[in-house]
């Protein structure tokens, strides 16, 4: 007879084989969303300046979070909760006003933090912020981000720096309504979204802005949008559509005058 010290190990191998495929995908695959967080938040302005170790940490306490398109990432006068980066996508950051017109403040775009505060938790949000398509953002609890900001007090030089440029460009676009006409202003305000949220489409870069919503970021009227749009899409420089304009010549825009159409 065979004694049970010479049987063949056949059985004990294969069940343990699955088992460690499975967690070496599961460590491959973990590593590769460390990697493309960290790219991220690398390139992020919230986080500029840390190392790339430092980033790593930060990056493997964030929750991925998709938000679909016209979803509120969170609403005017709600306690600030979290802190968000957009992965890819665009946001639209809204306030309303006491008798219920909404005005368009500033939009974020890949790379950007949604819902930055200066004195979190215990201040609430102070406009609204609504995806304009599918967003793939990280996003971190406040109570995580206090620990990583006073663990790395870079965080919070980036935030006031990051706080003081909204600063600037309202008070910019404050200015600009009261002292420029229609035309002007809303060249400005094309320029700067195609730098926020600009997208390479067919000879030119989209903003996925609808006419209203441009009406709303420069202080005027649907129609007089509309009117300009129309006027510039006859000159060649800008290509209206239905819910985005195309800048085909940024700098033609850049040289709008002060003229009345």
């Amino acid at each position: 007879m065979t004694s049970a010290a010479h049987l063949p190990a056949v059985g004990i191998v294969p069940p343990v084989l699955p088992s460690i495929r499975r967690t070496s995908h599961e460590v491959t695959y973990t590593d590769s969303n460390i990697a493309e967080r960290v790219v991220l938040i690398c390139a992020s302005a919230l986080f500029a300046g840390l190392t790339h170790q430092q980033a790593k940490e930060i990056a493997s306490c964030a929750k991925a979070r998709v938000f679909a398109r016209d979803e509120l990432l969170f609403m005017q006068g709600q306690p600030v909760r979290s802190l968000v980066l957009i992965q890819a996508g665009s946001v639209k950051h809204t306030q309303l006003s006491p008798n219920g017109n909404e005005v368009i403040l500033w939009m974020s775009g890949q790379g950007d933090a949604v819902g930055i505060a200066s004195e979190a938790p215990t201040c609430s949000h102070t406009c609204s912020a609504r995806a304009m398509e599918q967003c793939r953002t990280l996003a971190w609890e406040y109570s995580r981000l206090q620990i990583l900001v006073a663990e790395y007090p870079q965080i919070r030089k980036n935030i006031s720096h990051i706080l003081s440029n909204r600063l600037n460009e309202l008070e910019e676009r404050f200015r600009e309504v009261a002292t420029e006409k229609v035309a002007k202003r809303l060249a400005q305000a094309l320029l700067r979204l195609v730098k926020q949220v600009g997208k390479q489409h067919q000879g030119g870069i989209q903003v996925s802005l609808s006419r209203e919503e441009l009406a709303q970021m420069t202080g005027t009227t649907l129609f007089t949008i509309s009117r300009i749009l129309s006027k510039w899409g006859e000159e060649g420089f800008v290509e209206p559509r239905r819910e985005a304009v195309v800048v085909r010549d940024a700098q033609r825009l850049e040289q709008v005058g002060d003229e009345d159409y």
